[in-house]
């Protein structure tokens, strides 16, 4: 509880009051009183402590006084990874989510949802410039729920005519129609791509008729043909730009309404962030929320990333992001022991077979004092990270590469010999925690089985090594639902069955608000600025119904889906609650077709 050295004549914009204070400070342990006030001027926090000592020194004839009445106010969410312009295609395309973020629970459903879709969204072209996309798009299915992957046949009767693509919650593989896979030259002739596996519908030779569903590499094409925002190759734009250039507006919009204040646009392209970074590309304020962009380092070059850590307008670039290989509840992450279900000894695949590929990507990045994150579900790709890390740092004499804070994304089915791999080679884990939500009991059934499923997103493990770990959303894939995030870490209850997947990797609550507030801060080398509620750090704040530190857990089910966001708070303003439909659509309404600053778009997972 302190009070920044300001001159006396200063004095408060806001001071926040009569609520539950959690400041998540290292002294903030539950054992001292809760400060009674927080005091902000500008876009800082100036003060935290006892109410009479606020109204005295920084109240003035301006100041608001922000009664909490009894609510929560803590540091705004940080965002340890998701896809920020994902967020806002998730809200523009069909939605195909299953319950409790949307009602799909049949195929049928997902082929009414499409032609719903199909109906409200005319083909764009150079002849129809007011139409919005030609190929027909749906985002989220998920086959543990619907019984399966839909099939070209399937997606036809949605469309004969337009390209329809069917894009899996995972991110990682979809499937297209028979116009798509024709417009994407994919036949009985055509190889699986490095990487990727065009699914077969026969044993035809010599591979075999493509049932319409693609993985990895070779659902890339697909991803990249139904969001192309500009011609390329002689192929005109596929997407309206106008509606595109809307997808990073929206995903702020949704962001802010589950309480971030700093979001991750994970795995983009070099060309994406020059133009996220041009001047007239948003209106001021651009983004409403601090953005941190990582490029593919597949897609790198020679480009001069101008990596920071200091934002220009709310946006600074952190590094690179490495993709190692794909979903485990999509079966393509690379796992070290075959999958529960046939076929027989599948182990999936890993996304780069080349190991020296790999080293080269973290060996330019540590030459370039580039932070590098590595997307790594499956535990043969997270035994490829460690090996690249620990190869790179040999080369330069370090011991680690704590002071470089590389993150291992999603590590889902990290084994303790691997956590403890972390705690010595300075690796920090962002684990995907609400997995034993979604697909707790998919991964029980069907893809690892006891005792694997009960370790996934092993965070007590990791606690117990003496790791700072963070918890993520990883949006689009799912709803970047800040709640959920903080309550399969508390609970670990499956979506399904409702039962506790692996009693043993509960952590407390205290630990996972650490996750989304001063460990995340720390991933991004912001724990100075961020993460915490003390004078002197950025006013980043986001108030809360409930507090979730009263909460019994496991037991508070119903009280966690009661907690919600009320106000998110960035840099000392309140952030609108605006709907992310609406800003994706405004894009098209606010700017001329002859605007030549368009933010080009293709979602990467």
């Amino acid at each position: 509880m302190t009070t920044a050295g300001t001159e006396p004549s200063a004095v408060a914009d806001s001071i926040f009051f009569n609520g539950q204070i959690i400041t998540m400070a290292e002294s903030d342990d539950g054992s001292a009183p809760r400060p009674e006030a927080v005091a902000v001027r500008g876009e800082t926090i100036v003060f935290v402590g006892r109410l009479q000592e606020a109204e005295r020194d920084w109240r003035g004839p301006a100041t608001v006084m922000r009664d909490l009445d009894g609510r929560t106010l803590l540091p705004g969410f940080i965002d340890p990874h998701s896809h920020l312009g994902g967020i806002g295609l998730q809200a523009t395309v069909a939605d195909l989510l299953a319950a409790p973020d949307g009602d799909v629970a049949r195929l049928d459903d997902v082929i009414e949802k499409l032609s719903r879709w199909r109906d409200a969204n005319p083909p764009y072209g150079p002849s129809q410039p007011f139409g919005r996309s030609r190929w027909i798009i749906g985002f989220g299915y998920d086959d543990a729920i619907i019984g399966g992957h839909p099939t070209r046949q399937d997606l036809d009767r949605v469309s004969t005519e337009r390209p329809v693509l069917a894009i899996h919650q995972s991110f990682h593989l979809g499937a297209v129609n028979t116009v798509g896979l024709r417009e994407l030259g994919f036949g009985a002739g055509t190889s699986d791509p490095d990487g990727g596996v065009i699914q077969r519908e026969d044993d035809r030779r010599p591979y075999g008729t493509p049932s319409g569903v693609l993985e990895e590499a070779a659902f890339t094409p697909a991803n990249t043909e139904a969001f192309r925002t500009a011609a390329a190759d002689g192929r005109p734009a596929n997407f309206n730009p106008l509606i595109a250039a809307g997808f990073f507006k929206a995903g702020r919009a949704v962001a802010n309404r589950f309480g971030f204040t700093t979001v991750q646009e994970g795995g983009t392209t070099p060309e994406i962030l020059a133009a996220m970074r041009s001047a007239g590309a948003f209106p001021l304020p651009p983004w409403q929320v601090d953005v941190v962009v990582y490029v593919s380092a597949a897609a790198v070059g020679d480009t001069d990333l101008g990596v920071s850590r200091d934002y220009v307008r709310g946006l600074r670039c952190a590094g690179v992001k490495m993709f190692l290989d794909g979903s485990p509840q999509g079966r393509t992450a690379w796992l070290a022991a075959p999958y529960k279900e046939p076929p027989k000894d599948y182990y999936g695949y890993p996304a780069i077979a080349d190991f020296d590929v790999v080293v080269e990507q973290v060996r330019r990045a540590f030459a370039n004092d580039w932070q590098v994150i590595a997307h790594v579900n499956g535990d043969a790709a997270i035994d490829q990270f460690i090996a690249a890390i620990e190869a790179v740092c040999e080369e330069l004499g370090e011991p680690n590469a704590a002071a470089r804070r590389p993150v291992a994304i999603h590590a889902q089915t990290a084994r303790e010999d691997q956590l403890g791999a972390f705690a010595r080679l300075g690796i920090i884990p962002s684990f995907f925690s609400m997995h034993t939500f979604y697909w707790g009991d998919w991964y029980q059934d069907v893809i690892l089985g006891s005792p694997r499923a009960e370790n996934i997103s092993p965070a007590a493990t990791a606690l117990e090594k003496g790791l700072r770990y963070t918890s993520h959303h990883d949006a689009p894939v799912a709803l970047p639902d800040s709640i959920r995030v903080l309550s399969s870490q508390a609970t670990r209850r499956t979506r399904g069955r409702g039962e506790i997947l692996g009693e043993h990797q509960r952590v407390s609550v205290r630990d996972a608000l650490r996750s989304l507030t001063i460990n995340a801060a720390y991933q991004y080398f912001e724990e100075h600025r961020k993460g915490t509620i003390e004078a002197g750090k950025q006013a980043d704040l986001v108030i809360l119904n409930h507090c979730p530190l009263d909460f019994d857990e496991p037991q508070a089910t119903g009280e966690w889906e009661a907690l919600k966001v009320v106000e998110t708070i960035r840099r000392g303003t309140p952030m609108p609650f605006e709907t992310a439909e609406m800003l994706a659509d405004d894009a098209a309404q606010s700017q001329a077709p002859d605007d030549p600053v368009i933010v080009p778009f293709r979602p990467v997972c």
